[in-house]
């Protein structure tokens, strides 16, 4: 049931979406959002795919609390591609909260991050704060500096990207050659060739490889190992 007692500023919150693949804390994190907000619906989605096609053929909620390792994205592609689809409050609540992972889900979009370990006071502090149009990161936080970080790099010029874009790219690091491409999406390789010009030109970079490159920098696997 929705609290009916939250306070004046949790009322801007009346609908969100949960994008979580494990189902016990897609759960808990569902319990947890109506125990402290007046949410009077709440979806869940276990992958990206399905979140997008929610976003596509029903009304926007306010929120959406996002998991980052979902099966079916890389690193924080997962984040920009929602920050592309939805005008919500984006909410990253991820086990992994090193501030390199903090400082770049926030420059992809994110309002908000809160460690999967927090207490339910932490999670109320948060909405708050994206009720108030003010960001929310964990206490203690420290961001880290853009000029020493080659993942920070690598979000910045993919934010840049549009959808359509980034699902090219998403296809190209997989080894789909452009034909491949536009059969998938159902358009013109004509238009897939535009689309590969502007990314590379978006992203500063002269080749494919370079492209898959500046994606893969920005995956957690190589944020992970750069950090070590």
């Amino acid at each position: 049931m929705p609290n009916t007692h939250a306070s004046p500023v949790l009322k801007r919150f009346n609908s969100a979406l949960v994008i979580d693949d494990h189902p016990l804390f897609c759960d808990a994190l569902v319990m947890t959002l109506q125990a402290i907000a007046p949410f009077t619906n709440v979806a869940t989605a276990p992958c990206l795919t399905d979140a997008l096609s929610f976003l596509d053929n029903t009304p926007h909620p306010d929120l959406i609390v996002l998991d980052l390792n979902l099966p079916d994205v890389d690193g924080f592609d997962g984040l920009l591609r929602l920050r592309k689809a939805t005008q919500a409050k984006i909410l990253v609540v991820s086990s992994m909260a090193d501030a390199r992972t903090i400082s770049a889900a926030l420059k992809a979009g994110a309002a908000g991050f809160v460690p999967k370990h927090s207490q339910r006071d932490i999670f109320l502090k948060a909405l708050e704060n994206l009720a108030a149009n003010q960001s929310f990161v964990p206490e203690g936080h420290m961001p880290t500096r853009d000029e020493d970080d080659a993942t920070q790099d690598a979000v910045n010029r993919l934010a840049s990207l549009t959808a359509q874009q980034a699902r090219i790219l998403d296809l190209i690091c997989e080894g789909k050659l452009n034909k491949q491409i536009a059969f998938e999406l159902s358009i013109a390789e004509t238009t897939v060739k535009a689309h590969v010009t502007a990314i590379m030109r978006k992203l500063g970079v002269h080749s494919r490889t370079q492209a898959v490159l500046i994606a893969k920098e920005a995956s957690f696997e190589e944020h992970l190992r750069s950090s070590s």
